[in-house]
């Protein structure tokens, strides 16, 4: 997937004007990019269109103007796009009571060797960011990628079932990707 540059980057007015419009449309394209596995994870995966969003907010919310802030961020929020042959998303541990927030969180140690893509018979398991997790304590969004081979990747794009699995001790769930899920994030596979 093409880079985000910064010709891809409206300034502070032009974004201005036409933010609504594209605010609605990356939350129209969100809902095809967004995969709850069970009640208390969902999985957002990440393209060119929902990074510039983030940029875009991100630039707008601290008023960023300065340009080599703004290749900063850039080069950060760069590294959230997938490689060739990755899915790359967002994965949410949803805790609704902020008052056990920590407690929740401390179950979900390990998550990071638990979750996995099934697609075309082959079992894809997710790459964590590093630093994200510790041995006491989870953070509530991780940064995931899912590395395919040539063989799933081919089946993911011809539409073979596509499941998202995470088998941990304290939380085991399942995904099977929609046809409209599917269609969206292959098109990320062939770009």
């Amino acid at each position: 997937m093409k880079k985000i540059v910064l010709d891809d980057i409206l300034g502070f007015s032009a974004y201005e004007k036409v933010r609504q419009e594209f605010r609605q449309a990356v939350i129209e394209k969100k809902k095809a990019r967004r995969v709850a596995v069970g009640d208390k994870v969902s999985l957002l995966f990440e393209n060119r269109d929902t990074v510039i969003f983030q940029i875009q907010e991100m630039l707008r919310a601290e008023r960023i103007t300065d340009l080599d802030r703004i290749r900063d961020e850039i080069a950060v929020y760069n590294e959230l796009l997938p490689n060739p042959g990755e899915l790359s998303a967002t994965m949410f541990l949803e805790i609704e009571d902020q008052s056990h927030l920590r407690d929740e969180l401390v179950k979900f140690l390990g998550v990071d060797e638990a979750v996995s893509l099934n697609v075309g018979g082959e079992s894809i398991r997710a790459q964590f960011e590093e630093g994200r997790s510790k041995e006491d304590k989870v953070s509530a969004v991780q940064y995931v990628r899912f590395r395919l081979n040539e063989a799933a990747r081919q089946a993911f794009i011809d539409g073979a079932r596509a499941e998202l699995l995470i088998d941990h001790p304290n939380y085991r769930a399942s995904a099977v990707l929609s046809a409209e899920q599917q269609q969206s994030l292959a098109a990320d596979l062939t770009d």
